[in-house]
């Protein structure tokens, strides 16, 4: 009897931590304005664009990098002022340990200074990167 309600109580954690994954998983949240992070373009390894910048953090055996990676790639070539950086994880883990990257990919939205304003961790949709890039454009 006690196996069976450790096993009820493994299958219940499990359920709600896969349900608040799935939920979080590519939502872009914004950064607070005092505590957020700035980059540089040193940092980077690339300019900052005029108006805002995308960066995204990958691996080589990243399945949904691939995607964010074209997703990105669009949104730059589309939005005046805007560029997109891309950084290996494995080779920056100092930059990585300091931002406290913990997934691939996680993608972060730069203000023209390069102040963090939005971070998503997993795939992000392209609705709420457009509407990242406008609170940033607006700073």
């Amino acid at each position: 009897m006690i196996g069976l309600v450790v096993c009820a109580a493994v299958l219940i954690v499990a359920t709600v931590f896969g349900t608040v994954r799935a939920a979080r998983d590519g939502k872009l949240r914004a950064r607070p304005r005092g505590g957020a992070a700035r980059l540089s373009a040193v940092e980077l390894g690339s300019e900052l664009g005029e108006r805002t910048t995308l960066v995204q953090f990958s691996t080589a055996f990243c399945g949904p990098c691939r995607p964010t990676r074209q997703l990105l790639a669009d949104i730059a070539g589309t939005v005046p002022g805007a560029a997109h950086v891309e950084i290996d994880a494995d080779d920056r883990l100092e930059l990585v340990r300091r931002l406290g990257i913990l997934r691939t990919p996680t993608v972060l939205v730069l203000d023209r200074t390069g102040r963090v304003v939005g971070r998503a961790s997993g795939q992000p949709r392209r609705a709420e990167l457009m509407a990242a890039i406008g609170k940033a454009t607006d700073a």
